[in-house]
């Protein structure tokens, strides 16, 4: 069972929330596509965890698992997402021990992951999409207080540009 925490405070009006830890404990044995998960052995390195929103280590033990984060806010809040409900492929640790979850060090003084252009993409709290950014290496604290100016913006995703993955969602 996963002990980590869900969130990390990288600024003093942003949250940065990783996959809660009673989700990665469902999505370690089968994922939100159905699937079994296939653990196995990163020997290169880089991959970007959700669970603890840093960079894999070579030889760490992860798994590539389909997660859908607005049916699981959905899910929770008691909104329908509608066509707006997608699930796509993110890297975590395969096991819950070892994985001390996002703290202070996962950012590196910043957001995590924010070294590379990043699509910062805005919801309503009926789940709907306000709209979207793409973003600079470095501009995410921007982007969250432009995005958050709306006020019909609960939360926002961040997501990789190159693949459309989802990385982590953030909140006021």
């Amino acid at each position: 069972m996963a002990t980590a925490a869900t969130t990390t405070t990288t600024s003093r009006d942003h949250t940065v929330r990783a996959i809660p830890a009673a989700v990665l404990d469902g999505l370690r044995v089968r994922d939100d596509a159905g699937c079994p998960v296939t653990p196995f052995v990163d020997h290169e390195g880089g991959a970007p965890l959700r669970c603890c929103l840093r960079r894999s280590a070579v030889g760490e033990r992860i798994a590539l698992v389909s997660y859908a984060p607005l049916r699981r806010w959905a899910a929770e809040t008691g909104v329908e997402p509608g066509a707006y409900d997608e699930q796509g492929p993110v890297f975590v640790h395969a096991e819950g021990e070892g994985c001390t979850g996002p703290g202070p060090g996962a950012a590196g003084g910043g957001y995590p992951f924010g070294d590379a252009h990043r699509t910062v993409r805005r919801y309503s709290g009926d789940g709907r999409i306000l709209g979207g950014a793409l973003v600079d290496a470095g501009e995410l604290d921007a982007a969250f207080r432009e995005a958050f100016d709306g006020p019909d913006v609960v939360f926002v995703h961040v997501r990789a540009v190159e693949y459309g993955c989802f990385l982590y969602e953030v909140r006021r």
